[in-house]
């Protein structure tokens, strides 16, 4: 009877587990049918992903800042002076090499870089000289390893910073839909009474409602391209594309009374630690041998009806690793004959003293 009762429970045990199973499996298979809205606001999150370079194959969700390309044109030109080139080579170190953005392509006043043994003294330097600059605090600095006593290991870093902002502001719009997400926010220009409104606006060129570009002017030296339904595998090619379709577009390049505008509202903040780069050995034109021990860059954005900010930051630690120069760091490894002498503290003569040249007698 007992045997009975013990299999009987068993039994119930088992069916009881299943259905707890099948239940578990459905609802997971629920969630994963659910249509979520976007967080336009994301902090390293994964759904958002960075682009190191203008030439490197982009997906959907992409973003991209000038930044690491920056520290990249210093390794290749200053410190390795040649391309840098690893084994076997990595497609976006080879988009990096071609230097596709360069300092030619932004105003002084719109960045801070540096260059240096990865010291204390280097770390305090950029962190006076980007609160002077642009009163800003780093958000990667501390994440890197200070204090290096060789003089061939090297720490990169640029901070990009630019704020703009539209002569008139843009007028706020109903919240709606993008694609399958509700609920967005957006600004534009609903008003036909908006003249000014509509000269702060460019037709770049326009083959209809999804497939144009257009430009917004601000007070400053910015400008802000939007292009819907964009052509090109790499930022690259998409702007060129721009450019092309705008220098063949004959329409007007003008907004007409009524011609509505509608943009939505963009924050981003993400950190990013660039690990396809770090560990693999190159070579200066030298011949000293290297790894990226850690890069970092960060990217934050936003655009609303008044303006925009951006702010980013790359930091490169590089580690020389050739055999370290004797007076660089000692080494104190006692693997050979030896003498050991134990002394009281303040006493001239010691209480016990060896010496040993054959360790396996003491072991």
């Amino acid at each position: 009877m007992k045997k009975f009762l013990v299999v009987i429970l068993i039994i119930a045990i088992i069916i009881f587990t299943g259905v707890i199973y099948v239940k578990s499996t459905n609802t997971s298979k629920e969630k994963g049918n659910t249509i979520t809205t976007p967080n336009i606001t994301s902090s390293s999150s994964g759904d958002i992903k960075t682009a190191l370079s203008l030439e490197d194959e982009i997906q959907n969700d992409t973003i991209w800042c000038g930044t690491f390309q920056l520290i990249w044109n210093d390794l290749k030109n200053d410190l390795a002076k040649q391309d840098i080139k690893f084994s076997p080579q990595l497609k976006v170190v080879e988009n990096l090499n071609k230097e596709t953005f360069t300092t030619d392509d932004i105003s002084e006043k719109s960045y801070y870089k540096k260059v240096g043994t990865p010291t204390l003294e280097l770390k305090k330097e950029i962190e006076k000289a980007i609160k002077e600059k642009f009163n800003e605090t780093s958000d990667i600095l501390d994440d890197f390893s200070w204090g290096s006593n060789n003089p061939k290991d090297y720490f990169l870093y640029t901070m990009l910073k630019k704020e703009f902002q539209f002569e008139k502001a843009f007028e706020e719009l109903e919240n709606g839909k993008f694609g399958n997400y509700e609920n967005i926010k957006y600004f534009g220009i609903k008003t036909k009474e908006s003249e000014e409104l509509r000269n702060q606006v460019k037709v770049l060129y326009y083959n209809s409602k999804e497939d144009f570009a257009i430009k917004l002017k601000t007070k400053q030296d910015d400008e802000v391209v939007f292009c819907k339904n964009p052509k090109g595998q790499t930022f690259n090619e998409i702007y060129k594309t721009i450019k092309d379709q705008e220098e063949k577009y004959k329409g007007p390049k003008y907004l007409y009374e009524g011609e509505r505008v509608k943009l939505p509202n963009i924050k981003v903040k993400e950190k990013n630690e660039l690990t396809e780069i770090e560990n693999k050995e190159f070579y200066f034109s030298n011949g000293d041998p290297y790894v990226i021990e850690k890069a970092i860059q960060t990217i934050e954005f936003e655009l609303d009806r008044k303006g925009g900010k951006i702010k980013s930051e790359a930091g490169m630690m590089l580690k020389n690793t050739s055999a370290i120069m004797k007076e660089d760091v000692r080494e104190f490894s006692v693997d050979n004959t030896f003498a050991i002498f134990l002394v009281e503290e303040g006493k001239d003569v010691p209480y016990f003293a060896g010496k040993i040249s054959d360790i396996t007698k003491f072991q």
